[in-house]
């Protein structure tokens, strides 16, 4: 079994969800996924643990749709926090709040380096993304995933989905967290920092506030 990238996006929206209800054909709708592929993400996501089974859900929840749906048009157009053992009985499967963020902060940007491209039109990830406004220090360079409907042109970081300008543009907190992860990637320093801070509160919001020490760069 090898990660894929959307799997890391389907833990994310999940996260994003919080304690809502969902079913397979909404999270591939907002993710602009098929539902095969839905399916699949949720799958690998168990295998490596980053997402966890809710016992209490039916088992023919999680064996349902193997209808394939055409694959969508990717456009560009406060949750109550619960720990990874609350969440909602009748959703088939929860993330694994310690170990994704684990993987978030430490891992995942390793198994998913960032592919840089020259300066483009886009949607703006990392620090340029709209939720740091006012919190990230200006930089030299913008940041911006690749679409001809983006707003902003910067450097262009490849997403990790094609499907992500889409799906961002649906969920601000998933969002956020994307544009997190990116400035985990390509970010200085101190954005690097800021953005490990901001992202562990959001994936597990239970984990221990880590010890702060001078950040240099």
């Amino acid at each position: 079994m090898q990660l894929k990238p959307q799997d890391f996006v389907v833990a994310l929206k999940l996260v994003a969800w919080g304690d809502q209800r969902w079913t397979y054909a909404r999270l591939a709708q907002e993710l602009g996924l098929s539902a095969s592929e839905a399916h699949a993400c949720i799958k690998r996501g168990l295998q490596a643990g980053l997402l966890v089974q809710n016992h209490e859900a039916l088992a023919p929840e999680v064996a349902a749709l193997a209808v394939h749906e055409p694959a969508a048009i990717y456009r560009v157009a406060r949750r109550k926090r619960v720990s990874g053992e609350d969440a909602p009985a009748d959703n088939p499967v929860r993330p694994h709040a310690r170990q994704l963020a684990e993987f978030a902060l430490h891992g995942a940007k390793y198994a998913f380096a960032a592919d840089k491209t020259p300066s483009t039109i886009g949607v703006p990830t990392s620090h340029s993304a709209p939720a740091f406004a006012g919190v990230f220090a200006p930089g030299s360079e913008d940041y911006v995933w690749p679409h001809p409907n983006g707003i902003m042109r910067g450097i262009g970081i490849e997403p990790l989905h094609p499907s992500v300008p889409f799906a961002a543009m649906q969920d601000a907190r998933l969002y956020e967290m994307l544009a997190l992860f990116d400035a985990l990637r390509v970010g200085r320093a101190r954005e690097r920092g800021m953005a490990m801070e901001r992202l562990q509160a959001l994936i597990d919001p239970s984990a221990p506030k880590p010890l702060k020490g001078p950040v240099r760069g």
